[in-house]
């Protein structure tokens, strides 16, 4: 009686192992497609945003302006942005000096020609953390039918929720000839010195809004 119920148990424990040890069906996933996460997208809180530059004047002063109509964007997936895209467009017509006389004359062909040439853009390339709240962003500038490629160094101002949303602050920087870009106008002083600068200054405070 013995024997049997031993046979018994071991015929029982060899049955509930084959079932836990039971081959898995294979599963076809070639032709799965793997979905990357979606970056986030950031929009540019125009109230908040200016587009500035200054160049000098006769030598001895210098002229500053700003654009008033622009639009930008930002795609970043990384906390520290270091992935991020961003992409900029200014209006040329927009251009404002408090001086109407020399703004016509900036919209006109001897500089921008804004008629043929409506937009500046920007297009990054890379977004570079260089530590702390310090970036290098490098990319092309397309003025007229010009691009060429320029840098900006970047404060990081931070991240708040407020608003309606969270918001992201950058202060970008840089310097262009503008002869580079056939920003042409080239009248000296008696003493030899260009009216206009070649070297303008610009900067940019940037305000960016989660979107979503």
């Amino acid at each position: 009686m013995k024997k049997i119920v031993s046979i018994a148990a071991v015929v029982a424990v060899s049955g509930t192992a084959m079932m836990a040890f039971k081959p898995v069906k294979s599963v076809d996933i070639s032709n799965t497609k793997i979905v990357a996460p979606m970056a986030a997208k950031w929009v540019l809180d125009k109230a908040h945003t200016n587009v500035l530059f200054s160049v000098s004047h006769l030598v001895v002063s210098d002229v500053e302006g700003k654009f008033k109509s622009f639009d930008g964007w930002m795609e970043s997936d990384k906390p520290d942005f270091s992935d991020a895209k961003i992409g900029f467009t200014v209006d040329v017509a927009s251009i404002s000096t408090d001086n109407d006389m020399r703004d016509n004359h900036l919209k006109s062909d001897d500089f921008f020609n804004a008629a043929k040439f409506p937009q500046m853009k920007f297009e990054s390339t890379s977004f570079q953390s260089l530590g702390g709240n310090k970036y290098k962003l490098n990319g092309n500038l397309t003025i007229r039918d010009i691009t060429k490629p320029v840098s900006f160094d970047v404060n990081y101002g931070g991240s708040v929720n407020a608003m309606g949303g969270t918001h992201v602050g950058f202060k970008a920087k840089t310097t262009i000839n503008r002869f580079d870009y056939n920003l042409k106008w080239d009248k000296t002083t008696e003493a030899g010195g260009l009216i206009v600068g070649k070297e303008v200054d610009v900067t940019i405070n940037i305000d960016l809004m989660k979107k979503g």
